[in-house]
């Protein structure tokens, strides 16, 4: 067993891509190495449990308080994961050392596969904030792969059943030989900001039906439609849930969202107008907010993205430089 903790504390945005895993793609084609690494007492390997990751916990100084550790197994507690196992890839080299991914969703209850008091299966998304940026990077790898890879069981072309090549990292039709790669879909993130007739600053915030909290509000967002480009998709989406027109569309920075495989390209605006029609379908609500919202969201009586989240580094980002343009 294993776990990394090397963390260069990195800003939000980097969280989930961090560079401590060399993808080392030269060798997911040599059968030879893998299978010799598969076997390899060293190797280390990420558990999936119907997309829950394995976690440990250890004591902070603060009282009450945990840190969550990422556990990758090795030896005998890889071995017996591997048996019961399902599907499985090669992520890539970890400080040299082969690491892969193993799906165990089949089985009903993985926790006695495991050594005593190993740790606990659980979602990513909600700790994804609190691990060392490793270790939070690996998992979202591990668990945006598998997941793609249970959806494309099946030829998208013919409904031929697909096999795995490249070490878990491409699927290929038995049927029709077409080859299939990993889907990241990009979306656009975008945050939209104005002064009043008073020159102050404020930023666009919405809230969805379909947050888990009634007080949640956040950026816009949406997907990247065929035949549009990044600046087009701010707009259009924008437009479509508010009825906001923008310019001056800015790159701010992007980050891979793994859940279940997105990539969240961000984005800063002007609002070129500021009547607010909310699409009900998408929308319940769709406010203008000053900086003191998001200095103390509290007392607006409202709760922000998680700080994981490109979505509140956007914010913090805007609050810090007064409401003035970011990007």
């Amino acid at each position: 067993m294993s776990d990394l903790s090397s963390d260069p504390s990195p800003n939000f945005v980097d969280r989930m891509t961090h560079d401590a895993l060399d993808r080392a793609s030269a060798r997911r084609s040599d059968t030879h190495w893998i299978a010799q690494h598969l076997a390899d007492d060293r190797s280390l390997f990420v558990p999936l449990w119907r997309g829950k990751v394995l976690l440990r916990h250890s004591p902070l100084p603060e009282a009450g308080a945990a840190q969550p550790h990422a556990v990758f197994l090795s030896g005998d507690a890889a071995r017996r994961f591997r048996l019961h196992g399902g599907p499985w890839a090669f992520l890539g080299l970890l400080e040299g050392i082969a690491l892969f991914v193993v799906d165990v969703s089949q089985v009903d209850d993985p926790i006695p596969l495991l050594p005593p008091a190993l740790g606990e299966f659980a979602e990513l998304r909600p700790v994804a904030g609190l691990l060392p940026a490793g270790e939070a990077s690996v998992l979202g790898h591990a668990r945006a792969l598998m997941h793609w890879r249970s959806r494309h069981r099946f030829c998208g072309v013919c409904g031929g059943s697909c096999e795995p090549e490249q070490a878990g990292n491409v699927l290929r039709c038995t049927n029709c030989a077409t080859q299939h790669f990993p889907r990241t879909d990009p979306a656009v993130i975008m945050l939209i900001h104005r002064h009043d007739e008073a020159g102050e600053a404020q930023v666009l915030l919405a809230h969805s039906p379909r947050f888990p909290s009634a007080k949640l509000y956040t950026v816009l967002a949406g997907f990247v439609e065929p035949g549009e480009n990044v600046e087009q998709a701010v707009a259009r989406e924008v437009a479509e849930e508010t009825g906001i027109l923008v310019r001056d569309v800015r790159y701010f920075g992007s980050q891979a969202w793994p859940f279940p495989g997105s990539i969240m390209l961000g984005f800063t605006a002007h609002a070129a107008s500021t009547e607010i029609v909310v699409d009900a379908t998408e929308l319940t609500d769709a406010r203008w907010f000053p900086v003191a919202a998001i200095r103390d969201p509290e007392a607006f009586g409202i709760d922000l993205p998680h700080p994981v989240a490109i979505a509140r580094q956007m914010l913090e980002a805007w609050a810090r430089n007064e409401g003035k343009t970011i990007g």
